[in-house]
């Protein structure tokens, strides 16, 4: 198709703001957006999290006031994830496989009282383990193998305490394959999987580790060995291939506006849903720039419009309420 001035006038489809948004070709709603919540032990009421501004660790006795608040902006999901007592912590991530552990509880707690909200449970070692990897370390490595079984014996202590979501966010190989057969034989049949399978090595995400108290623990050591290096997409293409292949109901791309061409690709090849996650560097960011006046707070609906264009099917993302409420409230 050939169109040609002045017979095509592009400039006419953006005469004013209401055609703009009559042929407008990607929309953002609530439903798109997916609000991730800390819940920390030992603590009363809430604390902040001084790299993220305006985001929270809340205990275990606020938790269903924010949940709350997290609903009524018109949020329908929720990703939870535990900051764990230090003194809980040890090499092998036990606490993780206690079936009374804090993230255990508050997901009970929270589906007795909004039994309707989507909650999406994060399976992974690293909030647990004193040295800050997502795995078992022996010898100096990340052992896959047995991290996995670990990983399984988590994943089923989740689906039990209620979460409709499991994301195993460690990038082992195979645990999605023995997540799902372990699912199966234990009668969680309708428990989803979200894979974190392209999740890259990123510098994105030094707030998040901040939050769940794992960066000291991690200190100067690499997760290069499981998490993918920045510079490939082909190795993306193949994990995605093979999560699906093991039985991933959703996929998620992590971190989030560096690898648009990632979540792009995916979502075109593979024609599942897709997630992804604008991690709290990237929300850190932004949040600062707009607070010191270098950006205006529209970008950040930009930032998320930007996901939706490239395939994203629903946005884990910090500015979630905040979005939803001014969603909701220009309606």
């Amino acid at each position: 198709m050939k169109r040609k001035f002045p017979n095509s006038r592009l400039r006419r489809l953006r005469l004013n703001s209401s055609i703009i948004d009559l042929v407008s070709e990607n929309t953002l709603n609530s439903a798109d957006l997916i609000q991730p919540v800390f819940v920390k032990e030992n603590l009363n009421g809430s604390e902040p999290i001084e790299s993220m501004p305006n985001v929270n660790r809340y205990g275990i006795d606020s938790i269903l006031k924010e949940v709350e608040s997290v609903i009524s902006s018109g949020i329908k999901t929720i990703a939870i994830f535990p900051v764990i007592d230090v003194n809980k912590k040890d090499d092998l991530g036990k606490e993780a496989l206690n079936e009374e552990n804090i993230i255990s509880k508050t997901i009970k707690l929270i589906k007795k009282e909004f039994p309707e909200l989507v909650i999406i449970a994060d399976v992974a070692l690293d909030p647990y383990t004193s040295h800050g990897h997502d795995g078992l370390l022996i010898n100096n490595y990340v052992d896959n193998d047995a991290t996995v079984e670990s990983l399984v014996s988590q994943s089923l202590i989740l689906a039990a305490s209620g979460a409709d979501i499991i994301a195993p966010s460690d990038m082992m190989d195979g645990r999605i394959g023995k997540i799902r057969e372990a699912l199966e034989n234990s009668n969680f049949k309708n428990t989803l999987i979200l894979s974190y399978a392209a999740k890259y090595n990123s510098k994105f995400y030094g707030p998040f580790r901040d939050a769940v108290n794992s960066s000291a623990n991690l200190g100067k050591s690499s997760k290069s060995s499981y998490q993918m290096s920045p510079a490939n997409k082909s190795e993306a293409m193949h994990e995605v291939a093979m999560d699906i292949e093991e039985g991933a109901d959703i996929v998620m791309v992590k971190p989030g506006m560096p690898y648009l061409d990632i979540l792009s690709s995916v979502k075109e090849t593979f024609k599942i849903p897709t997630f992804a996650y604008q991690v709290s560097g990237e929300y850190s960011i932004l949040k600062l720039a707009i607070e010191k006046g270098l950006l205006d707070k529209d970008v950040i609906l930009e930032t998320l419009v930007g996901f939706k264009r490239a395939g994203a099917d629903a946005i884990l993302t910090y500015f979630a309420k905040e979005i939803s409420m001014e969603i909701n409230k220009n309606e």
